[in-house]
Parts: C-alpha cells; sequence; structure tokens
C-alpha cells in the first residue's frame, strides 16, 4: 500500500517525488532493459544479526507481531539467539483479526502487557505490520516509549562512539537531547517522517537515529535504515549483558509524565497543514522556547508540547511531557486554550 523511493543514494520525498510524476507524465525517460530476480533472504538475514548479537544470557522474552509480516522471521531469530519466545499472533494474516499491528497505540499492547505481567519475562517486544517500527514492555508490564528506548541505545552507543551525533524527532522527550550530551554526544532534532529522518543521518553523520513511533534507525554495526528486529537485537544485548531487571534499567532513566501520540482529525486531507500555517501564527506561549521545525513546539522549564501536521494523514498530531502531573495538566491547558482560540469547534482528545 505504498512505496519508498530513493535515488543516488538520497531519500526521496515531497517537490522530489513530485518532480518524478512530473518527468513520467512528460515522457522525458529513458526506456532499457531489465530482469527480475527473486531470492529468499531470511536465512541470510537472521545470520548476519546473530554474528553481530551475542546474548551475555539467555532471556525469555514474548513477541506480539500482530499477524503482520515480522512474524515468522522474529520467532526465528530470537530462538537463534538463545532466546525462550513465546509468540502472540505470529503467523501472517493480513486481515489483522486479533488487533492492529500497531505498537504505537496502547490498545495494541494490552495483550503483550498482560502476558508479560502474568510470567516470568525480561521483555515483551511488539512489531508494526511491516517490521519497522519496535514497541517494548519492561518486565513489569510498563510500556517503553521509543524516546526512553533511544536514551538506552544512545548511552550504549556514545559509550564506545564519544562524540557521536544522535538524531531524533520533534516528539521526542526534551531529556533524550540532556542524556546524549551528558554522554559526549551530539543531539540533532529534526522532522518527523521517514525521509527527514534519513536526510538528517547522512547530512549529520549520525550513528543512531529514531522517531517517537518506533522507528529506530543505527548506522553502528548495521546499515542505516530502520530495521525493528534488529533494534530489538540490540536492545536484547543491552539487557542481557547488563545483569538486572529491565524496569531497573529503564528507571534510571529521568523520571517524566508524558501522553502518546494523540490524534485530531479532520474530514479532508490538506487541512491538517492549513490549520497548522494558522496555528504558528497565531499562538503565543510566554516563558516558552518556540520550535517550528515541525508543526509548534513550546519548551517552557517543566516540560513542552507540540501540535504539527501529520505526513500522510487528514489529522494533527499531538504530544505532552511534564516533570510531574501538575506540569502536564498546566502545558495541556496552554495549548488548548490556543487551539480552541484559533477554532472553538475542535473537539481535542484531551
Amino acid at each position: 500500500n505504498g512505496v519508498k523511493m530513493m535515488m543516488a543514494g538520497h531519500t526521496l520525498a515531497g517537490d522530489d517525488v513530485r518532480g518524478i510524476h512530473r518527468t513520467i507524465g512528460d515522457g522525458r525517460f529513458t526506456a532499457g532493459d531489465a530482469a527480475v530476480q527473486e531470492t529468499d533472504v531470511r536465512d541470510a538475514y537472521i545470520k548476519r544479526i546473530c554474528a553481530d548479537i551475542d546474548l551475555a544470557r539467555p532471556l525469555r522474552i514474548a513477541v506480539d507481531c500482530g499477524n503482520g509480516v515480522a512474524g515468522p522471521v522474529a520467532k526465528a531469530l530470537f530462538e537463534k539467539l538463545g532466546c525462550e519466545t513465546v509468540c502472540l499472533y505470529c503467523d501472517v494474516d493480513g486481515r489483522f483479526p486479533n488487533h492492529h499491528p500497531n505498537p504505537g497505540e496502547p490498545d495494541n499492547l494490552r495483550e503483550l502487557i498482560d502476558t508479560v505481567a502474568a510470567g516470568d519475562f525480561a521483555l515483551g517486544l511488539a512489531f508494526d505490520g511491516d517490521g519497522d517500527r519496535l514497541g517494548v514492555v519492561d518486565d513489569r508490564g510498563e510500556i517503553v516509549w521509543a524516546d526512553r528506548q533511544m536514551m538506552i541505545y544512545a548511552r550504549d552507543l556514545l559509550r564506545t562512539h564519544p562524540g557521536a551525533g544522535v538524531v531524533y524527532d520533534v516528539k521526542s522527550s526534551s531529556h533524550l537531547a540532556r542524556l546524549i550530551e551528558r554522554y559526549g554526544g551530539k543531539p540533532h532534532m529534526t522532522r518527523t517522517g521517514h525521509s527527514f529522518i534519513k536526510a538528517a543521518l547522512k547530512e549529520t553523520g549520525a550513528l543512531l537515529a529514531g522517531e517517537m513511533s518506533g522507528h529506530i534507525f543505527f548506522n553502528d554495526r548495521w546499515y542505516g535504515f530502520d530495521d525493528a528486529l534488529y533494534a530489538a537485537a540490540r536492545l536484547l544485548q543491552i539487557v542481557a549483558a547488563d545483569g538486572r531487571a529491565s524496569s531497573g534499567i529503564f528507571a534510571e532513566l529521568p523520571p517524566v509524565c508524558s501522553t502518546p501520540e494523540m490524534t485530531l482529525w479532520f474530514n479532508k486531507e490538506g487541512m491538517q497543514h492549513d490549520f497548522i500555517k494558522r496555528f504558528v501564527g497565531a499562538a503565543h506561549f510566554d516563558g516558552a522556547t518556540i520550535n517550528t521545525t515541525d508543526g509548534l513546539r513550546a519548551d517552557f522549564d517543566d516540560g513542552w508540547g507540540l501540535v504539527r501536521a501529520s505526513n500522510t494523514t487528514p489529522c494533527l498530531v499531538l504530544r505532552f511531557e511534564g516533570d510531574d502531573e501538575r506540569a502536564l495538566a498546566a502545558i495541556q491547558d496552554k495549548f488548548r486554550k490556543c487551539l480552541l482560540d484559533l477554532d472553538p469547534s475542535l473537539t481535542l482528545p484531551f
């Protein structure tokens, strides 16, 4: 249901894609001979990851693939790595009869959470339909959002690559940038979206990148694309080497109160972009540092809020973070007022 295009190592988006469309429409292309070759790369893929990842101890994990394509490979890979693997919905079924394979939605993680909480598991891992987004549940059944996963990856990577760059999107925690700097790395915030992350990786030479949606890109020991199975294997390696329960590892990270991604839908494509233009021009937040890299993000001393237009669907994406519940509520109140001042008819998701 989609395609991602690259040309000369550059990921294409926006005007670049429209340029290809115009070229095709004008007939300005060269015809040539080509051949199609089909190769099953699963065994080679698993062998390549196992050559890179060595677990210091066996782990018992639960895996929910939501009937997406990652299922058969995930089970084979993690068992080859030495994990006792309990699978939920690892058979491929494009009707998705159990739940939608979107690890960014908490409801889709409910069965994984219940499984992990009821058993003796080191981690729960969830994958989206095409296997490029990772969801994580710790041994206590708590969701570990991607920006907090990134803190673990960044800390581990920077111990062996001091000074390396790390790219993250505007939906990520402010604590991620602080942690990257604390461990001697260079933080780079960029727009949300596959092509923008890839472009930032190429421009900065960063060794790691991630989006709040669960896309994790390793340019260290891997190939710089978002591969959730490989990212999961890196996380398993970190947890196995540490020796503590995964909840103890994540508990070292700065405590925050944050929301998952929330959406505000419009009934026509393009309305989200028009709204954001008006919102950026009209909104005012006293005492905040404003970032308009992608929508509007307002950083306060005790947290931040974000409203941005989705790249792919007619909706706004919102997320908020505070140092505590009181700060979170206050920031949401400020955004609520600005949004409703601009359009009182909005039905806000917070």
